[in-house]
């Protein structure tokens, strides 16, 4: 009996999953619909008279990559994916859309056919699907992939020599932060050179676990980087793994921002500091951080009072005391879903200054420069209302609002309290 409900519910499963890759289909049926859609009001829009302006593409392209973004709350990288797989695989894998719709390989199989196809002229699209689409309903993802990528490989009208020459050129490094204190640093690098580091690492591991050493192959290899990028400053090995921070933050000299709370100066709180562009840190790391950082800019959660907060119509200039406050209140992007810093945005007039708007808290935000020119050139608008508080609105009227990284409620004489 138990065999045979273990049976059953194996069975759901599989028919609960073939129902969401239907819906999957489904779902890029209307997300083509509305890159169509968006397509036409743009052509139908009046063209624009400023020389900086988007092309009508680009502003049709970046409005529904926003909108998209904002409706279903990732980020516009995934939904220029999902924009980008739903056009390939409505126009040019309709043998793939039935797959899925039928439920028999799922959205991540469809991915892939639809990332590898993308590389391919399109006259070589519909013979590239016709390849790998039986593999796809009986390997994993994962083995999948590797041989769509072969039979990428084949196809391809250009050599594999004059590919990766241009893949080269986007090679990059990028830092998301992690829980615990920790952060991921990944590097989208040439293979060889990729292979090349890795092995490097993992036999300087193995070569200390010969020796002796009791950490783990995985730990070592993390030490052995840090050992390499930074050995001329201190060795990991001989702080990695222990609560004494003070060589390692030595290495930092920044343009470091750490917000505290002011209890945790008195140590009457367990509330964590904020170190900008990654989020909560120890008390500890801070206070090591600000002995350290010859540049430390030290801000408190609550901000000095008699802080400059308004210039009114005096200037357009933004007072650098303001900046300093406003980029404590925002710390990053102000459109819904971005997570660029502050320190590396615009402020912006929400009221724009050639109609009006003052230079003041109340009317500054910080915007990146994609999202301060999407607030510009397009149908997106914004409203600052209260506490920082921002209530943007899409073109097709969906409301959005986005509440800054620290709240800091001012008294009516424009004071921080």
């Amino acid at each position: 009996m138990t065999a045979d409900a273990l049976g059953v519910a194996v069975d759901e499963v599989a028919a609960i999953d073939r129902q969401v890759a239907s819906l999957h289909a489904a779902r890029a049926r209307k997300i083509d619909d509305a890159r169509r859609l968006s397509e036409v009001a743009a052509q139908a829009a009046a063209p624009s008279t400023d020389a900086h302006a988007w092309t009508t593409g680009e502003a049709a392209r970046r409005m529904l990559t926003a909108e998209i973004a904002c409706a279903l709350t990732i980020t516009e990288n995934a939904a220029q994916f999902l924009i980008h797989d739903s056009r390939l695989l409505v126009a040019d894998l309709p043998a793939t859309l039935a797959a899925l719709s039928a439920g028999s390989i799922s959205w991540r199989h469809a991915h892939v056919v639809a990332d590898h196809a993308s590389s391919l002229p399109e006259s070589a699209r519909a013979e590239f699907e016709h390849r790998v689409l039986p593999h796809a309903a009986t390997h994993t993802v994962t083995r999948f992939n590797i041989y769509a990528r072969k039979q990428r490989e084949r196809m391809h009208p250009e050599s594999i020599d004059e590919r990766h020459e241009t893949a080269v050129e986007k090679r990059s490094v990028s830092i998301a932060p992690a829980a615990d204190g920790m952060a991921w640093l990944t590097a989208h690098l040439p293979a060889e050179s990729a292979h090349a580091i890795f092995d490097r690492l993992t036999d300087a591991a193995e070569h200390a676990r010969r020796e002796g050493d009791p950490r783990t192959v995985e730990q070592l290899r993390a030490d052995a980087l840090c050992d390499g990028l930074l050995v001329s400053t201190y060795s990991a090995s001989e702080v990695l793994g222990t609560p004494n921070l003070c060589t390692i933050m030595a290495t930092i000299r920044p343009n470091v921002q750490v917000t505290v709370p002011i209890l945790a100066l008195l140590d009457h709180t367990d509330h964590p500091a904020m170190l900008e562009g990654y989020g909560p840190i120890s008390s500890e790391t801070a206070a090591l951080l600000a002995a350290n950082a010859p540049n430390f800019m030290r801000l408190l959660t609550h901000p000095e009072t008699g802080a400059v907060l308004s210039v009114g119509r005096e200037k357009y200039q933004i007072p650098a005391e303001l900046r300093r406050w406003l980029q404590v209140r925002d710390g990053t992007c102000r459109f819904p879903g971005c997570g660029r810093t502050a320190r590396r945005c615009d402020v912006d007039h929400t009221d724009e200054w050639q109609y009006g708007g003052e230079t003041a808290h109340n009317n500054l935000a910080h915007l990146c420069r994609k999202h301060h020119r999407l607030k510009s050139l397009t149908d997106w608008t914004v409203e600052q209302v209260g506490d920082g508080i921002l209530r943007w609105t899409s073109p097709t009227g969906r409301v959005y609002e986005t509440e800054p990284e620290e709240i800091i409620i001012t008294d009516s004489a424009g004071e921080g309290n």
